[in-house]
C-alpha cells in the first residue's frame, strides 16, 4: 500500500512538525547565539518579543528566520531583515548568490543519513522488545518506542546539528568557514567540545512527544485503512 504508507506518513509528519517548530526554534537560537542563559531564558526572550513563527535551502530559510530577533510590530523599532521566506531566500541569493543557499548542506547530509537509520532501527526493536510476537504494538508501545527512537537518534545527530546550523549563519555574520572541518575546529577551539551538545537538552525534550505523535498518527492512519 505505498500510496496509503506515503499519506499516512505525511500527515503523521505535519503533526510532528507542528508541534516540534516551538522547540526548533529555541535549539537553533541556543545552538548559534550566546546572548541567552538557557533554555527557559531563550524560551521567555523569544515569547516577550517576537511570536514563535525543511533539503538544504529550506532549512536555511527556516535557520535564518529562526535567528531572527527584532521585536515585530513596535512604533520605531528596526524592521525584521526577512520580511518571510520568500523575501528571505532572494536576499540570500542576492547577498551570497546560488551557492549561499545551500550553505550547510553537507552537514545536513551527514547528520540525516546515519540517524535516519538510527531513528528506524530503535523504533523498530523498541517496539518487538515490548509486543508478544504475532500481536500488533500498542498504543502505549508505540508512544514510548517513537519517543525514545526520537531522542536516540537526536544524540547522534547533534554535534552536526550545531555544525549545520553554524555554517548556514555565518554568511549572515559575514565569517567564512573554510568548509564542515574548519567550523568544527573552530568550534571546539573556541568553545570546547560541549559546544557540539549545545541543544541537546532542547532537542531530547522536543524529540519525545513530536516523534511518539508522529509513529501514533502513522500506525493508526495505517490501522484504520488497513
Amino acid at each position: 500500500m505505498p500510496a496509503e504508507e506515503f499519506v499516512a506518513g505525511w500527515i503523521s509528519g505535519a503533526l510532528g512538525l507542528v508541534l516540534g517548530h516551538p522547540f526548533d526554534t529555541v535549539k537553533v537560537r541556543l545552538q548559534t547565539q550566546t546572548t541567552y542563559r538557557g533554555i527557559v531564558d531563550c524560551m521567555v526572550k523569544t515569547y516577550r518579543h517576537e511570536s514563535a513563527y525543511c533539503l538544504a535551502p529550506f532549512d536555511l530559510i527556516k535557520v535564518r528566520l529562526q535567528n531572527q530577533t527584532e521585536p515585530r510590530a513596535k512604533p520605531g523599532s528596526p524592521p525584521p531583515r526577512y520580511r518571510g521566506p520568500v523575501h528571505c531566500a532572494a536576499s540570500i541569493f542576492q547577498a551570497e548568490g546560488p551557492r549561499g543557499l545551500f550553505r550547510g548542506a553537507w552537514a545536513l547530509t551527514l547528520r540525516d543519513t546515519p540517524t535516519l537509520g538510527i531513528y528506524f532501527v530503535t523504533y523498530e526493536w523498541l517496539c518487538r522488545q515490548f509486543t508478544p510476537d504475532g500481536q500488533t504494538p500498542s498504543s502505549g508501545t508505540v508512544l514510548v518506542a517513537g519517543g525514545f527512537a526520537g531522542i536516540t537518534s537526536w544524540v547522534a545527530a547533534t554535534p552536526l546539528d550545531v555544525i549545520k546550523s553554524r555554517m548556514q549563519m555565518a554568511g549572515l555574520k559575514q565569517r567564512a568557514y573554510r568548509g564542515l572541518l574548519d567550523c568544527m575546529v573552530s568550534s571546539a577551539r573556541q568553545e570546547g567540545l560541549g559546544v557540539f551538545f549545545r541543544g541537546l537538552t532542547i532537542n531530547s525534550a522536543r524529540a519525545f512527544p513530536v516523534n511518539a505523535v508522529t509513529f501514533l498518527s502513522y500506525e493508526h492512519l495505517l490501522l484504520s485503512w488497513g
